[in-house]
């Protein structure tokens, strides 16, 4: 296959940019991308990412799981031990194990911001949901459903949640998710953003109508971009892979970046490459092939 062809097929070779710099560092979502759909990490996978390890190549896990949910990958961040969380909201050093995981840095959701939010999405979005993201805890409304595979600590309106005197109030909100039940996710989307404007960061990561609000200026991007500064890294020396929404600032932000087979259109457009399904080892892929090229 010539390196400008698109991807068409998952049994297709994925394309691959030109790549005049040297790649130092992976960045790679999880849910979609790296995982497969039964939320394995195959042994082609572990293997691709051992061999650019060993290669020279950091690797980093870049995703919207909260650290809690990291036991999945803990196996595989060699030597640094750490992975961007909540999209970009927490780098964790997961050295520890489950449960054990260290907050090296959290860019939080201020309460007043968050209470905006949920205020102005009310308005603009009857019937919307919520829950509450903290570094350690997780709480929720009454009437949000059972998304995610836990207890909530506490079950209250989103705003005693969010209030300054409210249970988890020693901790910092990384975010707030949001749900609808009837809304197009990707129409609940574009409403929320023209909603809450500035006051916070809104994406989505689920295939359902449910929305992760951080706060401004936080991203996967944003909170990568301030790792690779501190290793003396470029965007032009990062590869990037995503599959949903909240991957598209960090895939225009990053020098390569692949699109999954399995990706949402917005993904498809803001990456400068492709790659097969998430089914077929499509990080792997490209890894093998950028390390053939060494």
């Amino acid at each position: 296959m010539r390196e400008t062809e698109r991807v068409t097929s998952a049994t297709r070779q994925p394309e691959t940019p030109a790549a005049g710099i040297p790649p130092r560092l992976i960045a790679t979502d999880l849910d979609g991308t790296l995982l497969r759909d039964d939320k394995s990490v195959s042994p082609r996978t572990v293997a691709a990412l051992a061999a650019a390890e060993e290669a020279g190549i950091e690797v980093f896990f870049v995703t919207g799981r909260p650290a809690r949910w990291m036991d999945v990958v803990s196996d595989h961040v060699h030597g640094h031990g750490l992975a961007i969380c909540g999209n970009g909201a927490a780098v964790v050093d997961l050295h520890g194990g489950p449960g054990a995981h260290r907050f090296v840095k959290v860019r939080e959701l201020a309460r007043e911001n968050a209470l905006d939010a949920v205020g102005l999405l009310r308005e603009a979005a009857p019937g919307t949901v919520y829950a509450v993201e903290q570094t350690y805890g997780f709480y929720q409304e009454p009437d949000y459903p059972k998304l995610h595979m836990e207890i909530p600590d506490n079950l209250a309106p989103a705003e005693e949640l969010l209030a300054e005197d409210g249970p988890g109030a020693a901790e910092p909100v990384l975010k707030i998710l949001a749900y609808h039940p009837s809304i197009d996710p990707d129409a609940f989307l574009t409403l929320s953003r023209l909603a809450i404007g500035d006051r916070a960061n809104v994406t989505r990561s689920s295939p359902s109508a449910l929305l992760e609000i951080s706060g401004p200026g936080v991203s996967k991007a944003s909170t990568l971009a301030l790792c690779c500064a501190e290793r003396g890294i470029s965007h032009e020396e990062v590869v990037a892979f995503g599959d949903m929404p909240n991957d598209v600032e960090m895939l225009t932000w990053a020098g390569q970046s692949y699109a999954m087979g399995n990706a949402h259109p917005d993904v498809i457009a803001a990456a400068s490459g492709r790659t097969v399904a998430n089914n077929d080892d499509g990080v792997a892929v490209v890894i093998e092939r950028m390390l053939e090229r060494r």
